[in-house]
């Protein structure tokens, strides 16, 4: 899912003239777009995302309401500060929680720690993008060796007597089984990442 566009003036309008198809369209590509920034630029959880993008969509929508809205064709660098600074409070916050035994005061005002590197923003990007093409070779997989591979992944320290225990095979073909699989996404995941 790939947005382009800069200027969502228009759903002011839409907001004002109550046409909701309008609205709902634009919303669902503003959300998109400000959790792909939060994410990227400032690394936040997935919770920390959903909660900051809804409070600045709930706060630049009574601005819009209000008629506070001066520059229209600058709403989507509105939103952006709003969720930048929610989500600096919303740390701020959850640290003051945390440090009320530590009072570590001086390292919450701290904001700049809180932006990822240009080269970790590249890097988060590409972590989700072979985060995707590992889900779609693990879905080419046979059902019985997708549930085989999905089940040492989520227990990746499991011992390969315990694994072999699970599936009733011996140790050997627990190593053998594991290695075509690995195998298998390995090729899948090349050829698709190097398309």
């Amino acid at each position: 899912m790939s947005f382009s566009k800069v200027d969502y003036s228009e759903i002011i309008d839409a907001l004002q003239q109550n046409r909701e198809g309008e609205v709902n369209e634009l919303l669902k590509e503003l959300t998109y777009r400000l959790r792909d920034y939060m994410r990227v630029v400032l690394d936040a959880s997935q919770d920390d995302r959903e909660e900051c993008v809804q409070r600045a969509l709930t706060i630049a929508y009574e601005q819009i309401i209000q008629g506070n809205i001066k520059d229209e064709k600058r709403i989507f660098a509105y939103l952006l500060k709003i969720c930048r600074n929610e989500y600096f409070t919303l740390k701020k916050e959850n640290r003051r929680l945390e440090s009320l035994d530590n009072h570590d005061y001086e390292e919450q005002d701290n904001y700049e720690g809180h932006f990822v590197d240009p080269g970790d923003q590249v890097q988060n990007l590409m972590d989700e993008d072979r985060q995707k093409i590992l889900e779609a070779c693990l879905d080419n997989l046979k059902e019985e060796y997708r549930e085989f591979i999905e089940y040492l992944m989520e227990r990746p320290n499991i011992s390969t007597e315990d694994a072999s225990r699970h599936f009733g095979i011996s140790q050997a073909s627990m190593r053998t089984r594991k290695s075509r699989i690995l195998e298998r996404l390995h090729y899948c995941f090349q050829r698709k990442w190097n398309k």
